[in-house]
């Protein structure tokens, strides 16, 4: 098992971004959360599956349909953080 934490910049606050990376990263099953910045960003920290991790961050370069994506990018995480589902804060 994999972590991995993606900090997302663009049109990503308003748009649905956090809603649909949950679902995304549930149909993946990968463990984690996403939550907004104050910067405008969006983190995502996600524990899985090494082919999950990098389909989720193909994904995240997309987002929903209103987002516009500017750039992701991707941190190793400590895989001993434990995480019940995928929550959005």
């Amino acid at each position: 098992m994999s972590g991995a934490r993606f900090l997302v910049s663009g049109r990503v606050q308003g748009v649905w971004f956090r809603a649909a990376t949950r679902e995304r990263a549930l149909a993946l099953h990968l463990h984690g959360f996403a939550r907004n910045l104050v910067d405008g960003g969006v983190e995502v920290v996600a524990v899985g599956a090494d082919a999950a991790l990098a389909e989720l961050e193909q994904w995240l370069w997309e987002g929903p349909p209103l987002a516009k994506v500017a750039s992701v990018r991707r941190e190793a995480l400590d895989t001993g953080a434990v995480f019940e589902g995928f929550s959005t804060m």
